[in-house]
């Protein structure tokens, strides 16, 4: 499948800025499964300077610097971005669970570059309360692949996504008594539980398909930035993406920007401004097949 993809984000300020400095992940990346044709990145107003690169994780990045006063920020990201994710592989080919821990905990030459997402990050610290949710997923000799399909699916069933009753510090704990949220609070969630347990799991940043195929039902959190979990299989099948706030599995809905420890690892847009005050936050996300969407493709000479 082949979308297009538009991210705006508009910062309008109640007195001006009058020196910023930003970081932008908005800009998706090439990986096994995603091709990006094309990809543009226009701030207004211009940035006095910009340097692109990659963060840490390898995602896409932009360092942003304004040095004279203004009103609003207009960053907007537009891609042409191909997808085909591999199916999962059958779950009775993965490794049971246990086996799965003991391999991420001894680390070695299979397992050292998982570590990373196993431990404890700002915004996710692994959680008894989430771990224990969790652990009806995973009795003993299950296979991975069929445990964690069973908590992605427990958690979209069991909780109801709504906007609007969690700010991003919301601890887990409270998203577990309210059974509520949205689609980051829902990735917390999974990612803790993982991590108490002791499954490497990583906060994925990115897209999902704004327009559902013919007869399927919207999918949830679909008009900003999208967020779901990255859950390692072991050495001979790598990562899998699991959904839990529409309880599907990536494959060709989702488009992916990059990902993290957390939220604060791949937020799309993160900075520090001098000045400003009662500034007004605006977002807008489309993505489409690129075969429906309107405009004709930009000019990139």
């Amino acid at each position: 499948m082949i979308y297009r993809v538009r991210h705006l984000t508009h910062y309008a300020y109640g007195s001006p800025v009058d020196l910023a400095a930003h970081i932008v992940h908005v800009t998706p990346r090439d990986l096994p499964g995603q091709a990006v044709h094309w990809t543009r990145l226009d701030v207004t107003p211009p940035p006095v300077r910009r340097v692109d690169g990659t963060d840490y994780f390898g995602n896409l990045i932009a360092w942003l610097y304004h040095e004279a006063p203004h009103r609003s920020f207009d960053v907007l990201a537009e891609s042409e971005v191909e997808v085909a994710f591999a199916p999962p592989p059958p779950e009775e080919t993965t490794l049971k669970w246990e086996e799965l821990v003991a391999l991420a905990r001894a680390g070695g030459a299979s397992a050292w570059q998982v570590a990373e997402f196993l431990f404890d990050s700002p915004m996710c610290a692994a959680n008894a309360a989430a771990g224990d949710y969790a652990a009806l997923s995973f009795p003993p000799g299950r296979s991975i692949l069929a445990a964690l399909l069973d908590l992605n699916t427990r958690i979209y069933t069991d909780f109801r996504f709504r906007a609007g009753v969690t700010t991003l510090s919301t601890p887990v704990e409270q998203v577990l008594a309210r059974r509520e949220g949205v689609c980051q609070d829902f990735t917390h969630l999974m990612i803790s539980a993982l991590r108490w347990i002791g499954i490497p799991a990583r906060y994925m940043s990115g897209y999902i398909r704004t327009r559902p195929p013919p007869g399927q039902a919207r999918r949830l959190g679909s008009d900003q930035s999208h967020a779901w979990v990255g859950a390692w299989l072991g050495p001979a099948h790598g990562w899998i993406g699991l959904d839990p706030t529409n309880g599907i599995v990536m494959r060709d809905e989702h488009v992916v920007l990059g990902w993290g420890r957390d939220y604060a690892d791949i937020s799309p847009v993160h900075g520090l401004i001098l000045g400003g005050g009662n500034d007004d936050l605006t977002v807008g996300v489309d993505l489409v097949p690129a075969d429906e969407w309107e405009d004709p493709p930009p000019d990139r000479a």
